[in-house]
């Protein structure tokens, strides 16, 4: 039966993965913030909540603030976190490089709205994504936000905003300090325009001082026999409790 169900899962261009190997995705991770001491969770471009509910099924036990753009969501989104008084959602706003406000490309596959144009390869590979609708959203730097609890002193950021992650990078200026991991998603083919290449984002997280520990295998194109996309998790080194140090200072 389950060869029918990866048979009939192929056709339609996906992979089953059982799901003790999910479970240890999340696992990985958890152990990686009991590690780093991280006292807080900064879920970026959450959707419906798919990421920190995941993370809760890993183990994650502590503070959570969702962020997304779309209004739409939110209903979904805090039915998804519904009971859960650890976990917080802001009001719907895209996170950047600036505050304003931002025009967002909606796709039809909500996880796959961004602030970017889609790119020539996008555009044929994933016909079923394609835009429904532009709007204006509200648009905050991170280091902003007053929903960021000064309590939280270590901090974990997932970045998942489909190309416009060097703006969100940007916009964690005065946050470097609290920041001990981050996880975002990397391309290895430009699927948005004007996307940050996988190589010169883990050069640029490495002159801050965070080092690779994990990475997880993302949107894999049967069209292409090739990984598109994957999920890069970093730590501050100088952040390990282990090793004596605040964590505080930044290269």
């Amino acid at each position: 039966m389950s060869a029918l169900f990866s048979t009939l899962a192929a056709a339609m261009g996906y992979d089953l993965v059982p799901r003790r190997k999910q479970r240890d995705r999340w696992r990985q991770l958890e152990a990686g913030l009991e590690r780093f001491a991280v006292d807080a969770v900064i879920d970026i471009g959450a959707n419906q909540g798919q990421f920190a509910h995941a993370l809760r099924q890993g183990g994650w036990e502590g503070p959570i603030l969702s962020i997304e753009p779309l209004a739409e969501l939110h209903p979904i989104l805090r039915r998804t976190m519904r009971g859960d008084k650890a976990w917080q959602v802001a009001p719907p706003m895209a996170i950047g490089d600036k505050d304003g406000s931002a025009v967002i490309e909606v796709s039809a596959e909500s996880d796959m709205s961004s602030l970017r144009a889609r790119s020539p390869l996008l555009e044929r590979l994933s016909p079923s994504s394609a835009v429904k609708e532009r709007r204006d959203v509200p648009l905050r730097r991170l280091d902003h936000l007053d929903e960021i609890d000064p309590r939280w002193q270590r901090l974990f950021v997932k970045i998942d905003v489909q190309g416009a992650e060097a703006a969100v990078l940007e916009g964690l200026e005065a946050l470097w300090p609290r920041i001990v991991g981050l996880e975002l998603e990397m391309a290895l083919l430009p699927l948005y325009e004007g996307e940050t290449d996988w190589r010169v984002m883990t050069d640029r997280l490495a002159a801050l001082g965070f080092e690779l520990y994990l990475l997880v295998p993302g949107y894999f194109e049967k069209k292409l026999a090739r990984q598109v996309q994957v999920d890069g998790i970093f730590f501050r080194q100088a952040a390990d409790p282990s090793t004596g140090s605040t964590g505080r200072s930044l290269p």
